[in-house]
């Protein structure tokens, strides 16, 4: 085996429970409707956090092509995908009792944590790409740096935010859906 698969295979093992943690906490609405109230902006974060996942996923492809490997860099792409991991169980926790069974307490209880982590994998994301080298970060341009640039300083801004308004957290998410979104498409579908 050939130390990209090796990656690749750990990368994989650890995504796979991320994602499963999202899907088995959303199941979970429809399996006991009523013993939680679910929250249309959690949901929705859920669907963002599974986006980037994916994508991640299929962004890590672009290690095949480096060939020198040190652990250091083999440490911070496990890193990087445990910080998805922590996301993903930040966002289903084992129970929502302390927060009367209701995502939307939750949510606005743990907003900081969410969004502070989230800058932390946006930084992470940036070195990852260099890793990939600079033809790699150069075919990016100009989408990734205004991608990294707006994401980051809104995470910034709405984990410090006193305000629990919906719209402004759900107008986000749906923002950053709609820019992954493209952001895919854009970088994909012209390769």
């Amino acid at each position: 085996m050939d130390f990209f698969n090796h990656i690749k295979t750990v990368i994989s093992i650890i995504l796979s429970l991320g994602i499963g943690s999202l899907l088995n906490g959303t199941v979970k609405f429809v399996q006991h409707p009523g013993r939680t109230k679910p929250y249309w902006v959690h949901l929705l974060w859920v669907l963002y956090i599974f986006l980037l996942m994916i994508h991640f996923w299929w962004w890590e492809y672009g290690l095949r092509d480096v060939r020198i490997w040190t652990f250091t860099e083999y440490i911070f792409i496990i890193m990087y995908i445990i910080f998805y991991f922590t996301l993903c169980q930040l966002l289903y926790p084992s129970d929502v009792k302390d927060y009367e069974d209701n995502y939307n307490n939750y949510f606005f209880s743990r907003k900081k944590w969410f969004f502070l982590l989230l800058i932390v994998i946006y930084f992470i994301d940036i070195f990852d790409t260099l890793i990939k080298g600079p033809v790699y970060l150069e075919k990016l341009m100009p989408l990734y740096a205004i991608r990294m640039m707006s994401h980051i300083s809104l995470c910034a801004i709405f984990a410090f935010l006193k305000t629990r308004r919906s719209a402004w957290y759900g107008g986000m998410v749906i923002f950053f859906i709609l820019f992954e979104l493209y952001f895919i498409f854009n970088k994909f579908y012209n390769d």
